[in-house]
């Protein structure tokens, strides 16, 4: 089992919203436009591929939007590369699958086509969430903690994005004392990733699902005037305090303290058994 992990780390890195440098900003060309979809771009010889693509998009569409509590602003554009020069020509960072670059431009690699194909539905998802919010906000805002943004677009993706990660290794993770640090902030030119936590990607893609899964269980009216005020830009810690009366640590208290007495939540809010062990 331990080599299959390491296996994955080091060749399945999942996400979206790199902090690339400027070459990140260069024109988006080499793809045609599908026949029958004009909202997915495909490099030439590929579209069986983009087809594949096409198909997904409609059920991922509509996860995020449900999600968002708001439709996307304009018509989401999914670049398809089907080759390894194709991906790495446009992401600069290494062993992603997707990628919502830059100027809110979301490339798809040929590993979505290859030995990753069965994660397409739930990775597009993912990064069309990100790229949903970005339409609103723009391509990365600090004052959003990367544990919301990883761990919102994971919910709408319905576990998209995290699935290398089960609820019980995050639970585990967390007993151990490796848990998003919800204090620290972002800084324009500072990001807080999984290592700063003490955890792999994938454990910190669960977490944050948990962390905002749990935030919706507990109270969707609550959390939905949250997601409506961060995608009209509102301060994230000043939204929460106004929307919850506490700060975001404090109230997610709860999750940690049910986490440690191996009581949870599950997606109705009820309380149930977390496993002792992953």
């Amino acid at each position: 089992m331990k080599w299959l992990v390491a296996m994955l780390l080091a060749t399945m890195q999942g996400c979206a919203l790199t902090v690339s440098n400027s070459r990140a900003l260069q024109p988006i060309d080499g793809f045609e436009q599908l026949a029958d979809d004009a909202r997915v771009w495909v490099e030439p010889g590929y579209e069986a591929y983009g087809e594949r693509v096409s198909a997904a998009l409609p059920a991922a569409i509509a996860k995020v939007e449900a999600a968002h509590y708001l439709p996307f602003l304009r018509p989401p554009r999914v670049n398809v590369c089907g080759s390894e020069d194709c991906f790495n020509r446009y992401v600069y960072t290494p062993r992603l699958s997707a990628a919502v670059i830059p100027d809110n431009r979301l490339i798809l690699s040929p590993n979505l086509n290859g030995r990753e194909s069965a994660r397409l539905p739930g990775l597009l998802a993912h990064e069309l969430a990100h790229l949903h919010l970005g339409q609103r906000i723009g391509h990365y805002n600090s004052t959003l903690p990367v544990w919301f943004h990883e761990g919102w677009a994971s919910l709408a993706a319905e576990g998209g994005g995290a699935e290398y990660a089960t609820d019980a290794q995050a639970y585990a993770a967390i007993r151990a004392g490796r848990r998003a640090d919800l204090i620290t902030r972002d800084t324009p030119d500072r990001r807080h990733r999984a290592g700063a936590f003490g955890l792999n990607i994938f454990e910190f893609y669960r977490e944050s699902m948990l962390l905002v899964g749990w935030l919706k269980a507990q109270d969707e009216t609550r959390f939905r005037q949250l997601a409506l005020a961060v995608q009209a830009n509102a301060d994230f810690e000043i939204a929460f305090w106004d929307i919850y009366g506490q700060s975001p640590a404090t109230r997610l208290a709860g999750f940690y303290e049910g986490v440690q007495s191996n009581t949870v939540f599950n997606d109705n809010g009820q309380i149930q058994a977390a496993p002792a062990q992953p």
